[in-house]
């Protein structure tokens, strides 16, 4: 299943920047140990390139939800079939006669395969021989865990995108699963102070401690000097807050940390209502103060 949230990092932006200059290549070659994670880069610049929402890709504008449901004119999708180990020649012949159509709704068509590693050799040499076609408005995604099973000469003819070897952390898809845009997350990633910072505020509620509203003004400060994405920052001093009272949770403290984690379902509240960030933290502190 397609998911815009799990995808490659700097490699989501390197193709970005592809696109926003208008130097996307005709083929990239998509290496990554985890394929799901290439499929899903490859098919967020799909839906970057074609949604119709403000906040590009959104995931939920018809444009990018056809995508991702594999019913966009413009989009074709080669994989391995159902009982099948290899991807065989039959499977992308009709895409050379796609290469002679037109898109239907953007500037370009997109051939996306999967499992590259497993097309046939027939299969490689049709694939090879759309890649040596005159320009064609078609970007092609080629996604593999191993290169050295694609043939050279097909390599030779792709833009090579390497993904890190390791998959995202615990910590991003924490951010991630939380609501957080993956530039956001970006945004985060130097946050020891703040982690620290958050810690002492969250014992200081869980003890009463007076001091916390002292902590509350102190974290409020801290996240106005991140040089960048104070909003970001924002976001994950609630994630982390939550993270904390439902380690607690785990840990059998039932009550409090349920009493805990419901305040900060107030704070949500508050803050779709425009609370500003210090008045939510100073909230919490005079609350947990009784």
């Amino acid at each position: 299943m397609l998911d815009l949230k799990q995808i490659g990092t700097s490699e989501s932006r390197q193709l970005k920047q592809a696109q926003d200059r208008g130097q996307l290549s005709h083929a990239y070659l998509l290496l990554s140990s985890d394929e799901a994670e290439a499929l899903n880069t490859a098919y967020w610049l799909i839906c970057y390139v074609n949604c119709t929402g403000e906040k590009k890709p959104d995931g939920t504008c018809p444009a990018c939800r056809r995508i991702l449901a594999g019913n966009h004119p413009d989009v074709f999708l080669i994989d391995t079939e159902e009982n099948k180990q290899s991807i065989a020649i039959d499977q992308i012949r009709p895409l050379k006669q796609e290469l002679a159509k037109s898109p239907l709704e953007g500037d370009r068509r997109y051939f996306v395969i999967n499992h590259a590693q497993k097309l046939t050799l027939p299969a490689a040499n049709a694939m090879l021989n759309l890649l040596e076609e005159p320009a064609a408005p078609v970007v092609t995604f080629l996604i593999a865990n191993n290169g050295g099973q694609i043939l050279p000469t097909i390599k030779s003819r792709t833009q090579i995108i390497n993904f890190s070897q390791q998959a995202a952390s615990s910590k991003d898809r924490l951010l991630l699963a939380n609501g957080m845009s993956q530039e956001e997350v970006d945004q985060v990633k130097s946050s020891q102070e703040v982690d620290q910072a958050v810690k002492y505020f969250y014992q200081e509620l869980r003890e009463h401690d007076s001091l916390a509203i002292v902590s509350a003004h102190q974290l409020a400060d801290l996240v106005k000097k991140q040089k960048q994405g104070t909003k970001a920052w924002e976001k994950y001093v609630w994630i982390l807050l939550k993270k904390w009272g439902e380690k607690d949770l785990e840990k059998g403290d039932y009550q409090e940390a349920a009493n805990f984690l419901a305040d900060l379902m107030r704070v949500d509240q508050m803050r779709q209502s425009n609370v500003g960030f210090l008045n939510n933290l100073d909230y919490l502190a005079l609350k947990w103060q009784q």
